[in-house]
């Protein structure tokens, strides 16, 4: 266990944020990579990963922020699918302004996880392989688990929180959403901090990021927003203003970002209505939309409009997801809700 492992035991007890925030760390060196970064300075760091066929390193590209005075340590991760780019101008865009002195605590950012993916403009390393599914990793392993293994060692570790960032799998698009273990009061303050449109519990993936820092007792927020291989205005700029939001209620930074954020709903249930017939889907709701149970969200036909199918939603809720392509197969995702008691 490093230096922080006692303010993480201590992190999910149940006292919450004051706790995160009074156990934090005191300000020293901090070594990544074997670099040492003094408290008041800024220093960009390329962690060696693994050679190309052509010979080529290709590096981990980290920023780290450290701050002079004690604080919690946050690490911001974006892009472990190669094809998610909204977290990576997330973090440009924060990061960028943002000075040691302006800081308490430290930063530690990694806008490109999977660099390999990146390149490829793919969800997946070449081998195929979904990196958030190779957590924790071994240095042994495959070249998912290699990568998995050097995040956690040379950056979740030295850390007491995270936010991960994603959008929506290729051809789909998600309304901006934290997920996350509502059930821990210190995640869920975190999350509820945010201020993201909705809140949703969710358990944790076999071999996700977000499992293996649970395992380490490091509270982690995963945002939602967007869709794959596009950047989107809107979600870009609730992310950054969230991730804003989380640190000045950590105490880590004193900023003025827009108030006027309504209180999140919440959901414990999430359902994708999927096609009863294949054809060409024509869909009638939005991201955002609220829905009545049976509400109609579109049909199904085939090229000339011919042998309609309506698709209506079996629960009440709020429209979290939808699929961007009109062409669909019988059992395809369409729309993904969330269910809402008070709808």
């Amino acid at each position: 266990m490093n230096d922080n492992g006692k303010a993480r035991e201590v992190i999910n007890d149940g006292q919450g944020l004051e706790t995160l925030i009074a156990t934090a760390a005191p300000v020293q060196p901090l070594t990544i990579a074997g670099t040492s970064i003094f408290p008041g300075k800024r220093l960009k760091i390329e962690i060696p990963v693994a050679r190309l066929p052509t010979g080529t390193t290709l590096s981990l590209p980290v920023t780290v922020i450290h701050g002079k005075e004690a604080g919690p340590c946050l690490w911001l991760s974006a892009a472990i699918h190669g094809d998610e780019l909204n977290g990576v101008e997330i973090i440009r865009r924060l990061v960028n302004p943002l000075k040691p002195s302006q800081l308490r605590g430290t930063l530690i950012a990694v806008p490109v996880v999977n660099i390999f993916g990146l390149l490829e403009q793919s969800r997946y390393l070449p081998d195929r392989r979904d990196l958030n599914r190779a957590f924790p990793g071994s240095l042994r392993g495959s070249l998912a688990a290699r990568l998995a293994a050097l995040l956690m060692r040379e950056i979740v570790g030295h850390c007491h929180l995270g936010i991960d960032l994603h959008t929506a799998a290729i051809h789909r698009i998600n309304w901006p959403q934290i997920r996350a273990d509502l059930d821990d009061l210190t995640t869920y303050a975190l999350a509820k901090a945010f201020g993201a449109p909705i809140l949703i519990h969710s358990g944790v993936r076999d071999g996700s990021l977000r499992q293996a820092a649970a395992q380490r007792g490091i509270p982690t927020l995963l945002y939602e927003a967007g869709e794959a291989l596009r950047f989107d205005e809107m979600a870009i700029q609730r992310g950054m203003e969230g991730i804003q939001r989380v640190m000045i209620t950590l105490k880590m930074l004193q900023l003025d970002v827009p108030n006027s954020v309504p209180v999140p709903l919440e959901t414990r249930t999430t359902k994708w209505i999927r096609a009863s017939r294949g054809g060409l889907w024509h869909r009638e709701v939005h991201l955002g939309q609220r829905l009545m149970l049976r509400q109609r969200l579109g049909f199904v036909a085939d090229a000339f409009g011919d042998h309609r199918v309506e698709i209506r939603s079996p629960v009440a809720g709020m429209v979290i997801g939808h699929s961007q392509n009109p062409l669909v197969h019988q059992g395809d995702a369409l729309v993904h809700v969330a269910q809402l008691t008070d709808s």
